[in-house]
């Protein structure tokens, strides 16, 4: 690996500077903490303790310190976030006890981790650090916590939802993983970067012209992309936004292999836009509830991101409704309802992908701005698509006419692929650039396996 880089090509210049402005930061972080704790057991004022001066600093940490022009009081909330992540051992102050009552002191808040050994902070030890037991100061650190903050709207610093109806500044303040990075390495955090992210980026290097479609697919397809470029046109300037919702909903339907998925990678790459697959196995929980709280964290990344969302094999989740016969029908049934007006209130495309359009609930079906078919390809389309695959440095055997291939053998893109893989590994095998006709045939073979069927 290049000396220049860090795990996962991360650039080490971007570490150092990080790491530079982190350490001062923290510094004087622990100085601020030691005199607090002075001024509080010695019942006078503490020190005037000024912070590292960032305003040539060339770290993301600094940078975001500048954009938002945050104060003493703020950066040390930042401090105070990053410290179990950082240097824990500099919270063990914290542990001090109350000889009176031999038990911690309960206005420096914290709490134990199920694993972490040192002390983590709750909102009670930011404005600890703060206030210092003054009632004007403790205001105004509870203003920090607000809606309208930006440590609130960047999903930078926040106080943990709890369950349990506790004060607000008893829930744990938690950095967010995306700042940890970002204050660290520099570089951005991708939300999949979460083990139970129940979405995951799709790209592909492919472009148009190498997607097989027919041309009633292709114009209902451009209308999509049509309305992905210039969508915030038709509704503000042409203020269609007054008789219509923002967003398009559109399902793509039909056989496996027919380029569903591949055109929503396409509308992405074409038009700039991140597409999110929605994993639908780490969505439908077995838990009352969940269901509904991990969609509602795929929505709102979607929509603060300008993502496009696909759901693949939708009618999983957007299927038929059942009969409510028992209490879980009815809260699937709820699940379903809350699917509904989410999607019905986002701004941005989402498309659904199902085998069958029948399969989807008719109260979706009224949603969609567009139905999509994906038919199986023609055989004109089949050759199109032969041509296609095989335009590289493996060559089709003489004996392998393409146009035979095509007429003969009704085979989608997607299966068509995999026969070419399944020939390519042949022929590496044979260490020759040239594909066999039995392999290819052989490769269909087994594809039709798959669907139960026979050459």
């Amino acid at each position: 690996m290049d000396a220049k880089t860090f795990n996962c090509g991360v650039e080490m210049s971007n570490v150092l500077q990080n790491m530079a402005a982190i350490e001062k930061e923290m510094q004087w972080f622990v100085l601020v903490l030691d005199d607090r704790f002075r001024a509080y057991f010695e019942q006078n004022e503490p020190l005037n303790i000024p912070p590292p001066d960032l305003s040539e600093d060339p770290s993301k940490y600094a940078e975001t310190v500048r954009q938002h022009s945050f104060n003493e009081e703020e950066r040390l909330i930042l401090m105070l976030a990053m410290a179990p992540h950082l240097c824990p051992e500099r919270l063990d102050l914290f542990f001090t006890k109350n000889a009176h009552f031999d038990r911690g002191f309960t206005e420096f808040g914290g709490y134990l981790g199920k694993y972490h050994g040192g002390f983590l902070p709750t909102g009670e030890t930011a404005v600890f650090l703060i206030a210092l037991g003054h009632l004007e100061h403790r205001i105004r650190a509870i203003s920090y916590f607000e809606p309208c903050h930006p440590f609130i709207q960047h999903e930078m610093v926040f106080l943990q939802e709890q369950p349990e109806k506790e004060p607000k500044l008893s829930r744990p303040l938690v950095m967010s993983e995306k700042y940890i990075k970002r204050f660290t390495t520099g570089e951005l955090h991708t939300p999949e970067s979460y083990s139970v992210f129940p979405a995951k980026k799709i790209s592909t290097k492919l472009e148009w012209t190498d997607l097989v479609i027919d041309k009633h697919v292709r114009e209902d397809i451009n209308l999509i992309k049509g309305w992905i470029e210039h969508g915030q046109y038709l509704l503000h300037e042409l203020e269609l936004d007054r008789k219509i919702k923002p967003g398009y909903r559109s399902l793509f339907y039909g056989p496996p292999g027919t380029g569903k998925t591949l055109t929503a990678c396409l509308l992405g790459k074409s038009t700039g836009r991140e597409v999110y697959k929605v994993d639908l196995s780490v969505i439908v929980s077995k838990y009352i509830g969940e269901t509904e709280k991990n969609l509602a964290r795929i929505f709102d990344y979607a929509e603060k991101n300008d993502w496009i969302l696909f759901f693949d094999e939708a009618d999983a989740l957007f299927g038929k409704r059942t009969q409510t016969n028992s209490s879980n029908d009815r809260f699937a049934n709820q699940e379903i309802a809350y699917l509904l007006q989410r999607i019905e209130d986002f701004p941005g495309v989402i498309i659904l992908a199902s085998n069958l359009k029948s399969n989807i609930d008719e109260a979706f079906s009224r949603r969609f701005q567009s139905m999509v078919y994906f038919g199986m390809p023609d055989a004109n389309h089949r050759l199109a698509l032969w041509t296609k695959i095989f335009d590289g440095p493996l060559q089709p055997e003489s004996a392998l006419d393409l146009h035979e291939l095509a007429t003969k053998y009704e085979i989608s893109g997607g299966s068509a692929i995999n026969v070419y893989r399944f020939g390519a590994l042949r022929a590496m095998l044979r260490q020759s650039e040239v594909i066999l006709k039995k392999d290819v045939i052989e490769g269909i073979q087994k594809e039709f396996q798959k669907e139960g069927k026979t050459l």
